[in-house]
């Protein structure tokens, strides 16, 4: 009785959460769209040229990122270059940083006084419709990466086999099984990237010029003129591709279950085919890597670009500027939403997961519906629906606004995660009088260790990078660290901007190597126990 107790207890939880965490702040911002203010906002050309430079933007670094993408991961697959696992890393070395900061070190390479650009001396402007496409690309690479990466490098060797045996072109093999293979994949990655660029405006605030895009506009309209109108009208667009995304993934969810037996390519030696690797794997990763770069040069040069004397005076200028505090804000968030969202992600997972009914079921589709809420179009709901209450201007609803903003992504590693343990557990554990809470206590949680630590380091990082889920709800006493670059930017302090970049980055890649030994440590610890136990 009290085990049923408990279960109920967290439904109800979960399920006040989502209403006053996603329901009905949702529902009171697109409830204003009846105002005439707001649907007035569709007519104007100022609109209707943002929404255009919007979709072809996306369109072009969609493509673009998807076909590097799928070029790498075939690299990293089906050659036999060395350092793999490095090269992998970076591949996703810009996940670790704000949109923003991207844009920012395509400015100090290919910025008029940009360091490539003086070097080189090239005459031509990055600001513009380009400029953006090259930071997009940047920007939403690794996620349309490591979406087919993660596919490719698990295929079945054994149809390529055959295909060599029948005397089939590679050519047409790679038509006739990669791509067919690969279409699940492709198709999330598609709307994935698609989605991840349309509603960010960190890049094109930085490198738009003159090419306004619809988050950019939303950003100024509200942040700068308070013309929530305009946010509400512009935040309904931007949520129609997210959630056309969503349904695509879902609708195109493999309906067979996949063989557990696949046999493992035996790459061929290939001079020709290696060297091709090397070239494609330097190049990408120099490209990945010299924008990164450019925020330790920028941070420690007394003045960029006129006096590149190294100089520690920046540290001590950002410290000045309260960077620290900032940092603290941040760090403070991410650790907040880290625990709390995997506490809470895990529990909605386990549910889901391990107890079914009705209940579960809408609560799975509640959870995975959060994945096509843009961040912009989620903060900007805060505001209106939270505005006056205790929570506004607090870092509880930042805290808040984060957890359900990057809720889908953990709460679907749990899920997935749990799915697999045996499903009889228990039903046997009942009938040995052993109640759910020790199962999931002594069996469940050590089973899955490995997912729990993943879905912390994921909340951490996206909390430190984001700027657009904060952006609209954030004071100058609580704002993270990622927004002060923009108002660092707009006072000419692009020294401290470079600097308060370089710090987010490092935080994240230091929080990613305590979270690997602290996997290794539970690893070592887990060997230790059975070879005790036998």
């Amino acid at each position: 009785m009290k085990r049923k107790g408990t279960l109920n207890l967290t439904r109800i939880v979960l399920a006040v959460f989502f209403l006053f965490a996603v329901v009905l702040p949702l529902l009171g911002m697109f409830s204003q769209l009846t105002s005439p203010g707001a649907s007035a906002v569709f007519g104007t050309e100022q609109f209707k040229a943002a929404c255009m430079n919007s979709v072809t933007v996306s369109l072009t670094s969609t493509a673009i990122s998807l076909v590097l993408a799928l070029a790498m991961s075939w690299v990293l697959c089906r050659t036999n270059i060395r350092f793999k696992g490095a090269i992998a890393v970076i591949m996703t070395l810009p996940m670790l940083i704000p949109s923003l900061a991207l844009g920012m070190g395509l400015v100090f390479l290919l910025g008029s006084n940009g360091v490539i650009t003086n070097a080189l001396g090239l005459n031509y402007s990055l600001y513009g419709f380009w400029g953006i496409v090259m930071g997009s690309v940047l920007y939403s690479f690794p996620s349309a990466f490591l979406l087919l990466y993660d596919v490719l490098k698990y295929e079945d060797a054994s149809p390529y086999e055959a295909a060599d045996v029948l005397g089939i072109p590679k050519l047409n093999q790679f038509f006739s099984i990669t791509l067919p293979y690969l279409r699940k994949p492709l198709i999330s990655a598609v709307f994935a990237t698609f989605t991840l660029v349309v509603t960010d405006y960190g890049v094109p605030l930085m490198v738009g010029g003159k090419t306004t895009t619809l988050p950019v506009l939303m950003y100024q309209e509200v942040i700068g003129l308070l013309n929530y109108n305009t946010g509400v009208a512009i935040g309904f667009v931007l949520l129609i591709p997210a959630v056309i995304a969503f349904l695509v993934d879902v609708l195109n969810a493999d309906k067979g279950k996949s063989s557990f037996i696949s046999k493992a390519f035996a790459i061929k030696p290939n001079v020709g085919r290696d060297v091709l690797g090397y070239v494609a794997g330097i190049a990408a990763s120099v490209a990945i890597v010299l924008p990164l770069g450019s925020f330790v040069l920028v941070s420690f040069v007394q003045k960029y670009p006129v006096d590149l004397t190294v100089t520690l005076a920046n540290v001590g200028r950002a410290l000045n500027l309260n960077v620290g505090d900032y940092w603290a804000n941040s760090l403070f968030i991410a650790v907040a939403v880290a625990f709390i969202g995997t506490a809470l992600a895990y529990f909605a997972a386990y549910i889901t997961a391990r107890v079914g009914g009705r209940f579960a079921k809408l609560l799975h589709l509640v959870c995975i519906t959060t994945l096509a809420i843009p961040g912009i179009v989620l903060g900007l709901s805060y505001v209106l629906f939270f505005k006056g209450s205790f929570l506004y201007g607090t870092f509880a609803i930042l805290v808040l606004v984060n957890l359900v903003h990057f809720f889908a992504s953990p709460y679907l590693m749990a899920y997935n995660s749990l799915s697999k343990v045996n499903e009889n557990l228990e039903a046997v554990g009942s009938t040995l009088g052993v109640g759910r809470l020790s199962i999931l206590k002594d069996v469940l949680i050590p089973q899955t260790i490995d997912t729990i630590v993943e879905m912390i380091g994921y909340f951490f990082v996206n909390c430190m990078v984001t700027i657009s889920a904060v952006a609209f709800l954030s004071t100058t006493l609580d704002m993270p660290l990622a927004l002060l670059i923009t108002d660092l930017d707009a006072q000419r302090l692009t020294e401290c901007a470079a600097f308060v970049s370089m710090v987010i980055l490092v935080t994240n890649i230091a929080f990613k190597i305590v979270l690997a030994g602290i996997k290794k440590a539970l690893h070592r610890r887990a060997t230790a126990s059975v070879a005790q136990a036998a």
